[in-house]
C-alpha cells in the first residue's frame, strides 16, 4: 500500500512532535544530559553574582536550618539527590512538572532529615521559607514536595512548591522558589521574583 505524499507529512509531523514531547518532559543537567534520581547535583542559580550553590544556612543559630545559597560561586556548596513522587516506569530520570524530594547529600547539626521543607512565613518578609527537615504535620508530608519547571529558555528551570501529584483534590497556595537576603546570608524562599536555575552533576 503506497502511501500520499500529505499522510507522510502528518505522519512525520506526529512523530516529531510526539519525540519533542518526549524529550522536553525530563529535566537536563548542565551538560545536557537527563537529570537523574540515583545521582547527585549542585543546584546553583544561573546568574553568578545571585550567589553560589545551594547548601544549609544557619539562620539564627537555632534549628532547623534553612535552605540557602552560599554567598559567592566559589563557595564548595552541598549537593542534593532527587526523588520523584511517582517514578515513570522503570526509570529514575527526573521530569518537568511532577512531585519531587530535593534531599542534601549530607548530616545535620540538628540530627534531623535533610530534606527540602516549606517552612512558615518570615513575619518580616511575608514570604515562606525553605527549611530543611520532616513534614510530620500533614498525612502526606505535602511541605516536602517541590516540582521543577522549565523557563521560555532551554536547560534552565525553577523550582516550585506545588505537591498536586501527591493530593490533586488538595487546593496549594503554590508558590516560586528566589532568594531572599538577611543579615548577610541568602535564603531560598516562595513568594517573590522565580530563580532561574541549573542542576550541575557531582
Amino acid at each position: 500500500m503506497r502511501l500520499s505524499t500529505r499522510t507522510l507529512i502528518i505522519l512525520a509531523n506526529v512523530c516529531l512532535f510526539i519525540t519533542t514531547t518526549t524529550i522536553a518532559q525530563f529535566v537536563f543537567d548542565t551538560v545536557g544530559e537527563p537529570v537523574e534520581g540515583d545521582e547527585e547535583y549542585f543546584i546553583r542559580p544561573v546568574i553568578t553574582n545571585k550567589g553560589g550553590r545551594s547548601t544549609m544556612v544557619s539562620r539564627n543559630e537555632s534549628c532547623p536550618l534553612h535552605v540557602g545559597l552560599e554567598l559567592t560561586g566559589l563557595g564548595r556548596g552541598l549537593v542534593v539527590k532527587f526523588t520523584p513522587f511517582a517514578p515513570h516506569h522503570d526509570f529514575d530520570d527526573v521530569r518537568v512538572n511532577r512531585d519531587l524530594t530535593i534531599t542534601f547529600q549530607a548530616s545535620s547539626s540538628c540530627v534531623q532529615s535533610t530534606e527540602w521543607r516549606l517552612g512558615e512565613k518570615d513575619t518580616k518578609s511575608g514570604r515562606r521559607l525553605i527549611i530543611t527537615g520532616r513534614d510530620s504535620a500533614t498525612n502526606g508530608s505535602y511541605g516536602n514536595f517541590f516540582r521543577i519547571v522549565e523557563t521560555p529558555l532551554a536547560g534552565m528551570y525553577n523550582i516550585q512548591w506545588c505537591p498536586t501529584e501527591v493530593c490533586p483534590s488538595c487546593r496549594f497556595e503554590c508558590g516560586t522558589v528566589d532568594m531572599l537576603n538577611e543579615n548577610g546570608k541568602i535564603l531560598l524562599a516562595l513568594d517573590g521574583g522565580p530563580l532561574p536555575l541549573v542542576f550541575q552533576k557531582e
